[in-house]
This record gives structure tokens, sequence and C-alpha cells, in this order.
């Protein structure tokens, strides 16, 4: 069976490499005692979010690629936890805070909705 999407041209893909992006040249401004912690932390949930969508659209259900779309909004969330304690913490300032919450919630938005795409219309 051939896979229905290709994630590369996929703009919920697109727009979650370039959260991932962000994240790591935010978190190279993070100090070096942090390089194990939230730097690490917040790195891995930003780069699972296109991972798991990439990895999702490779399956050969709806149902399966729905669960990697779930698992992305998953880390969606953690990384959005992440970065609330970054900045409640001092390590992201407010401007950075508000900008990495803006595009979160737009990655958010655009799982989401293809989710509802695929119960929609599965194939």
């Amino acid at each position: 069976m051939r896979r229905k999407h290709n994630f590369k041209n996929l703009k919920v893909w697109e727009k979650s490499v370039d959260l991932a992006v962000k994240v790591y040249q935010v978190t190279n401004e993070f100090p070096n005692e942090e390089k194990f912690g939230m730097t690490s932390q917040m790195r891995r949930s930003s780069v699972s979010i296109p991972s798991n969508i990439a990895e999702g659209t490779a399956r050969n259900t709806s149902k399966a690629v729905l669960n990697s779309l779930d698992i992305s909004l998953g880390e969606s969330f953690e990384l959005e936890t992440q970065a609330i304690i970054a900045h409640r913490v001092g390590l992201l300032d407010q401007k950075t805070f508000d900008e990495l919450g803006v595009d979160l919630s737009e990655v958010q938005r655009m799982i989401h909705g293809f989710m509802q795409t695929l119960e929609s219309n599965p194939y």
C-alpha cells in the first residue's frame, strides 16, 4: 500500500521543523549547566513533533497515522510545559516565551486539524 501523505509536503511538518530549529536556537543561549537538563529536554520534545508526523505518514492506516499524530500533539504540550518552566526560572525572556507560544499554538492547531481531517476521511 502506498503512503497517502508525503510528510515533506505537509505544512504541519514544515511548521514543526521550523519550531524545532527555533528551539535549538533559543536553547543555545541557555547556560552550560542546563545542557543535560532543560536544553536537552526541550530539544528532544521539539524534534519529536515533526519526527512523529513523518513516521505517521509512512503508516498504512488512518488509525496508525492518528496514533503518531496524537504522540506529536502530546510532545507539543510537553514542550509547552518545558517552555513555561524555562520562562519561570528565567531561562526564557518574555519576548522569546511569547514567540514560542505562538508557534506552538499554531503547530498544535495544525496537528489537531490534520487529525480531524483523517477521522472524517479515513483511508
